[in-house]
């Protein structure tokens, strides 16, 4: 007989935790098969199945060595890693959301569209999502093992579920991918990594500020930046609002400039 407590909690803990972790995977791969590079995703998920076996290792050094508990320095480290990396590949999709240039790239020479650097920055944001939540997630699946039956069925059923779920929205994001012409699939692509890095650095500064590293100072945010699971805290938001700021200012910079190479290459051509 299958236990709904139990069943809920595998649920839940799998679900919410491998979210974030798959939407990321999946908006990358996404986007590989859109741009017309299927064959490079090899990287990305072995950057994923790469960070499942390190999850499995911290988790096991957390069980044996802090007693089962993680460490908000370390998490804080890798979101930060994950959201430079993530910027940085949001950027690289913003400035190639042009289909002209993209096709023309791949037509000249694929390797500079997409090049070692880029295949390697994009295997190392998989495994940083995955990385991130994964020893926590092991470690809260251990602890509900041991408060509960074991590893019973109520509990695998309760994975095996939450597993069907998240397949579902993978399926349904590479569904959805394909019918979505190139540039909007780049600039959708590079909003969502943009968004999930400031995210990631509102949830660095939480566990900073957790460590009494970082000061919190919450008087006056509007109530819907908590109930909305971002970090309440001035000392974050005004962090994030400095990013997009700065995010902004380069991309306008960077796009006039592209502009006026655009028009300058037309005179020259319409000179001769």
């Amino acid at each position: 007989m299958v236990d709904g407590s139990t069943f809920a909690q595998a649920f839940t803990i799998l679900f919410r935790e491998g979210l974030e972790a798959l939407l990321v995977i999946a908006a990358l791969a996404a986007f590989l098969r859109r741009a017309g590079a299927a064959e490079r995703i090899g990287p990305l998920y072995a950057g994923a199945a790469a960070a499942v076996l390190a999850s499995l290792a911290m988790a096991w050094v957390f069980e044996t060595y802090y007693d089962g508990n993680h460490s908000d320095l370390f998490e804080a480290g890798v979101m930060l890693i994950a959201a430079a990396l993530m910027f940085y590949m949001s950027g690289w999709l913003f400035l190639r959301q042009d289909p002209r240039a993209w096709q023309a790239d791949l037509n000249r020479l694929a390797e500079k569209a997409l090049g070692a650097g880029t295949i390697v920055s994009l295997a190392a944001i998989a495994f940083l999502a995955v990385f991130r939540e994964g020893a926590e997630t092991i470690l809260f699946l251990h602890a509900l093992a041991k408060g509960a039956n074991g590893f019973d069925t109520s509990l695998l059923a309760g994975l095996a579920v939450a597993s069907l779920a998240l397949v579902a929205m993978f399926v349904a994001m590479q569904w959805l991918a394909l019918r979505l012409p190139l540039r909007p699939m780049f600039i959708v692509t590079s909003a969502f990594l943009f968004v999930m890095a400031l995210k990631m650095v509102g949830a660095a500064f939480q566990e900073l500020q957790e460590q009494a590293i970082v000061s919190v100072h919450n008087d006056g945010v509007p109530e819907f930046v908590g109930s909305w699971g971002l970090n309440g805290s001035w000392e974050a938001l005004g962090t994030q609002a400095v990013i997009v700021a700065v995010a902004a200012l380069a991309g306008l910079l960077l796009l006039t400039r592209r502009g006026g190479k655009t028009a300058a290459a037309s005179r020259t051509a319409t000179a001769s």
